[in-house]
């Protein structure tokens, strides 16, 4: 039996089970309506408060609560029974009003996804991807730890520094088809991304997205104190490279394994195609970063990458266009995720219960000295950015309250920052409410509870670590 025969039968043999432990799991639909469900009911049982804000930035010292009804009744209230200037607890109706007023919000991620998934579409039926990855390996002589080493440097790198992470998006289903290549599945192209991107993120060393905001909120300066967060950044992506070489390994790959690569040579077609593709990407980073690009100038973007590489194919225009639409049908039920998972957030918001659970996270830190009040921001972080996933509404809403706090317990500012960074890093693996990573799994199309069981291990010993290089620099006056 040829090596490729024993590959796809490895992969089908994997398949099977997967597809099998889909059909028992709960579907991530359920899930999501159960958080949701979840957040209804903190509307009842938690207080509603409220802080003042200066723009999008909270005010100190200036929270406090609201008048609130939380009777049984209000479950069956209407919207227009609200009262001005009064909370009132979410009712089911307006449970149930929060998932299209969802949708509305993250359309913008939504029709990105959609657009990705559409423009690999074409690519897999170009044929460029599946020998554009027999030419990838050949150059590392198939030794797959060698690399998936040096692709996560990479993605570490971008995410780190630059702060990259929907750019990504475009990258990961090229790393699934890799893994698919050596009989491995979904999970572990995904990993491959995912992993390398939170471990910078949660190290950023000059990520702009968080540090612009972060920083000046505990008055220092932007981007200082980088030296000892780029030796955090490689503490981070060590481990998290080696957790993903020890899935590959226990995953049935075997390191001294010999691949016969296809001896069919790529056209003249697909090496422009993937060219293309490759500089597309390279653009990708240099115009989301010099001129902001959003999702919608992002979405324009990859429409246009997807009209360029379908010409370069020689694909007609109804063979691309039904590629395209066979793509974006590969993602589409992910992708409603992403606008369910939003329901939560504003479910929260609504019901006045957002600012209260603030509040209570920072009576969290207590008077136990520097080291516990470090440690204890770090634990009010996780918890927090299951509630509010975005890393900039994080930092508007929690540095404002936790840098003052923090200095009151003699926690140095660019510790108070780490605590941040290192929270909403880690917590971002494994949310089920945050945007970007349910993206990731739309394209990769892997369910949320298979990467949840995957990433578990990794997420606890991220936390350990954190704990312990948070100790570290309050020892050293960070």
């Amino acid at each position: 039996m040829s090596i490729e025969t024993a590959v796809n039968t490895h992969v089908d043999k994997e398949a099977a089970p997967a597809a099998e432990a889909r059909r028992r799991g709960t579907n991530p639909i359920v899930v999501l309506l159960g958080i949701l469900l979840l957040a209804t009911g903190l509307t009842y049982v938690v207080e509603s408060g409220i802080y003042e804000r200066d723009g999008k930035l909270v005010v100190p010292g200036s929270y406090r609560t609201l008048e609130k009804d939380a009777s049984f009744m209000q479950l069956f209230s209407l919207p227009a029974d609200a009262v001005p200037g009064r909370a009132q607890p979410v009712s089911l109706i307006d449970a149930a009003m929060t998932i299209p007023a969802g949708l509305e919000k993250t359309a913008g991620l939504i029709f990105m996804v959609l657009i990705i998934g559409g423009m690999f579409g074409i690519l897999n039926h170009s044929g460029a991807v599946e020998l554009g990855m027999e030419r990838l390996l050949a150059l590392v002589r198939g030794n797959v730890y060698v690399l998936v080493s040096l692709l996560m440097m990479v993605f570490g790198a971008g995410s780190t520094f630059l702060g990259l992470a929907s750019e990504y998006l475009l990258v990961i289903p090229l790393m699934v088809a890799l893994a698919n290549r050596l009989g491995l599945s979904n999970l572990i192209g995904l990993a491959i991304v995912t992993v390398a991107v939170k471990a910078g993120y949660l190290s950023s060393v000059t990520n702009p997205l968080p540090l612009s905001i972060a920083q000046p909120l505990v008055g220092v300066q932007v981007f200082s104190g980088a030296g000892l967060r780029f030796a955090f950044f490689l503490v981070f992506l060590t481990l998290g490279i080696a957790f993903v070489l020890l899935a590959i390994r226990r995953s049935g790959f075997r390191a001294d394994a010999t691949f016969t690569f296809l001896a069919q040579p790529l056209s003249g077609r697909q090496s422009v195609t993937l060219l293309v593709l490759v500089a597309g990407i390279a653009f990708l980073v240099f115009g989301a970063n010099h001129w902001q690009w959003h999702h919608r100038e992002l979405s324009a973007y990859y429409i246009g990458l997807s009209i360029a590489l379908a010409a370069v194919a020689g694909l007609g225009a109804s063979e691309a266009a039904e590629a395209f639409v066979r793509g974006m049908k590969k993602v589409l039920m992910a992708a409603v995720l992403i606008g369910v998972a939003s329901a939560v957030a504003i479910t929260l918001q609504q019901g006045q219960v957002l600012d209260a659970i603030v509040h209570g996270l920072s009576t969290l830190i207590g008077d136990g000295g520097a080291t516990v009040a470090a440690v204890s921001m770090f634990a009010s972080q996780l918890l927090l950015d299951f509630l509010i996933p975005s890393t900039s509404g994080q930092a508007a809403v929690s540095m404002p309250i936790m840098g003052p706090l923090g200095q009151l317990a003699g926690v140095q500012p660019q510790t108070t920052v780490l605590a941040f960074l290192f929270g909403n890093g880690i917590t971002n693996m494994l949310t089920p409410t945050s945007g970007t990573l349910l993206a990731y799994l739309a394209t990769a199309r892997v369910g949320w509870g298979e990467w949840a069981k995957f990433i578990f291990p990794l997420w606890l010993l991220f936390i350990a670590v954190a704990s312990a290089l948070l100790i570290f620099a309050v020892a050293i006056g960070y």
